[in-house]
This record gives structure tokens, C-alpha cells and sequence, in this order.
């Protein structure tokens, strides 16, 4: 039977690139001579089309994308929105996007229908600072990830049944105040996969799954679809908690100081979030540059201080303050579950008309 996970990430801690030949490509080159500024200042500035979300607009803006105007003479136009709403633009050809940013789930579908060009990895020297789970995601050819959160469960321990631990808990430490993400969410498919888990499955398996979720249902207030609705009902104790990406800890612990996030001890889900260049791009080159300056040192140290995205450069380092809610380290990133997204976007419209019909209908 085939897996829906990837077990055993390897990780390759391997050596910095020389700084004159990674850090020239990612950050500002301070050495040009006047005349060539004066030329790059005289030209029309080039406009790249970014897809991406809408959250944390201002750093973007600031630590991403100046820098790289300046640097290229570049004029970056964004266009925002979820991930479906884009990927369909994209779809449409209603949109002249040349840099995407999607989660995998997404950027596999675009990647099955041809959406994507492929990368030149030489153009792109970067990569080779990053974890190898998040190096080539979807294959070799396609575009990295930025960034790598992890799904575990957020609970108050005011209002569960003793400790939580393991996705198993969810089953037996919440009674009717559980929150848990929608089919359609981007964790809807790893919550499908740790049903199996829970069911004692070693290998993933799809009827014992939704037999297991069918039996959480009842003690389940929300399935929800934006993290906001999660959020919100924790902070009124309407829930008890659920799983959630880890980023989202710290608006929770501002409402509930005593709320914790766990890894569950099965391993925590790997999200990850890719940035792709779109085929029929007219800055292909230019839209690997600014791939390789989003995995550069400088924007992936500020991304995470911010706590706006966890780092995936392996040279970034947080002290444990500044590591307080980013899924941050070897050892943490080591130790998670990555779907194969091949399979689940193979099965996921089956399982949703499942988990309506059995489940949530």
C-alpha cells in the first residue's frame, strides 16, 4: 500500500558558499562604480509580478521586496489573495504573474497542469544553504521551500482531560471543545493521515481514517477553514484547542498565557509554502534572482525575528527568545511528517466528497 507520508527526513547540514559568491547574489552589491549607477538609475525599471498572500504586507515590503527593486532596478507589483483564488488566476492566463508563492498542496496541482517553468538551480546558489526537505519539495525541476511551518495541537490546559501529547489525545483529552481544520484547508489532508495514525495504522490507510474521524465528529465545534475562526474561539474558551499551525501560537498565548503548543509525539506535520515561476514568464532570470534572494541569509534571518515565516537557511541563527514560536533547527525539522502531495492531490477530491458525506455534510 502506498504511504501518504514521507517518513525519515533526511537533512544535510552542509557547508556556507563561499560569502563573495551567495551573498553577491542576495544582497546589495556595494562596489559599483558611478557610472554604472548612474546608467541602472537612467533606465526604466523592470516590473515583476509577485502572487502572493496578503498577511505581513509593510515587512514584505520593506525587508523583501526594496531591497531587491534596488539592487535590480526592479518595479515588483503584487497581487494577492488565497491560494485557490490565484492558482485559478493563473489558470485563467487572466493574470501576467511571473513569481508565485503557493503551499505545496497547491503548487503540485500547478505543477500537474503545466503551470510552472522549470528552475535553473545554478541561478539559484542559495539552495544550497537550505534544508534538503525544502530544497526540491516537488521534484528537482520546480521551485523551493521558503519556509517550513509545522501543524501540531495548540490547547488550554484549563479545559482538557490532563495532558496533551499525541495526535491519539485528540480522541480522548477534549470533550465536545475541539477545533479541527477543514477538508479543504491546507491540514485538512494531514489530519486525514494522523486519523490513520491514531487508528494504529503504520501505513496509511483511508477507510480506518475517516472510521476514526467519523468517531471524533461529535466532539468537534468547528471545522474550521480560516485560522482566524480557530483564534477567536480559543481566546473566548469556546474551544479547547486543535491542531494549528505553530505560527498562530502566539496570537493564542496572547489570550490564554497558559495555552501550550505541542509536537505531537507521532511527529508534527511539515507545511510548506514554495515559490515558483510561472510559465510564459517574459523575467524568468530575474524571477530566479529574487527566488534566490528570498532564500538568502538576510531575508530569511528578518523573516523569522518578525516571526512572519520560519527560516529553511540553515545558517540563520535565533537566539531562544527569537525562537519562540518559529519551527526553527535541525533536530525540530528532522523530526516532521511530510505528505507525498503527488498522492494526495490524487485522492483529495474523493476524500472530500468522503469526509462531506460521512462526516461533515
Amino acid at each position: 500500500m502506498k504511504k501518504i507520508m514521507t517518513t525519515g527526513l533526511a537533512l544535510a547540514l552542509t557547508s556556507m558558499l563561499a560569502a563573495c559568491g551567495a551573498n553577491n547574489a542576495a544582497t546589495n552589491n556595494t562596489g559599483t562604480d558611478n557610472a554604472a549607477q548612474g546608467n541602472t538609475a537612467s533606465a526604466e525599471p523592470t516590473e515583476l509580478v509577485i502572487s502572493t498572500w496578503g498577511f505581513s504586507e509593510d515587512f514584505f515590503k520593506e525587508a523583501v521586496y526594496a531591497p531587491f527593486e534596488k539592487e535590480h532596478n526592479v518595479k515588483i507589483v503584487v497581487e494577492i489573495g488565497n491560494n485557490a483564488e490565484r492558482l485559478n488566476k493563473i489558470r485563467q492566463g487572466s493574470s501576467d504573474v511571473d513569481v508565485v508563492y503557493l503551499s505545496d498542496y497547491y503548487a503540485q496541482q500547478a505543477i500537474n497542469e503545466g503551470l510552472f517553468d522549470t528552475i535553473d538551480s545554478s541561478k539559484i546558489p542559495n539552495l544550497q544553504n537550505i534544508y534538503d526537505i525544502a530544497k526540491a519539495p516537488l521534484g528537482a525541476e520546480y521551485g523551493p521551500a521558503y519556509t517550513i511551518g509545522r501543524l501540531g495541537i495548540a490547547y488550554n490546559p484549563a479545559l482538557t482531560s490532563g495532558e496533551v501529547t499525541a495526535w491519539s489525545d485528540l480522541w480522548t483529552k477534549f470533550d465536545k471543545n475541539l477545533a479541527m481544520p477543514a477538508i479543504t484547508a491546507t491540514a485538512g489532508p494531514m489530519i486525514v493521515d494522523a486519523a490513520s495514525l491514531a487508528a494504529g495504522n503504520a501505513d496509511f490507510n483511508e477507510d480506518t481514517a475517516f472510521t476514526k474521524l467519523k468517531e471524533l465528529d461529535s466532539n468537534v465545534v468547528k471545522y474550521y477553514g480560516q485560522t482566524s475562526e480557530y483564534v477567536n474561539m480559543f481566546g473566548q474558551e469556546e474551544i479547547a484547542g486543535g491542531p494549528i499551525m505553530e505560527m498562530y501560537f502566539k496570537d493564542l498565548q496572547a489570550a490564554v498565557p497558559d495555552a501550550k503548543f505541542v509536537a505531537p509525539s507521532e511527529g508534527a506535520y511539515a507545511v510548506m509554502n514554495t515559490v515558483n515561476v510561472v510559465k510564459g514568464s517574459d523575467n524568468k532570470e530575474l524571477a530566479e534572482e529574487f527566488i534566490n534572494w528570498q532564500l538568502s541569509e538576510e531575508v530569511q534571518a528578518a523573516s523569522a525575528k518578525a516571526k512572519v515565516d520560519s527560516p529553511v537557511n540553515m545558517n540563520v541563527m535565533l537566539t531562544p527568545e527569537e525562537a519562540v514560536g518559529v519551527t526553527y533547527g535541525a533536530d525540530v525539522i528532522g523530526q516532521l511528517r511530510k505528505l507525498d502531495m503527488s498522492f494526495v492531490n490524487q485522492h483529495i477530491t474523493e476524500w472530500t466528497d468522503r469526509f462531506n458525506r460521512e462526516i461533515g455534510g
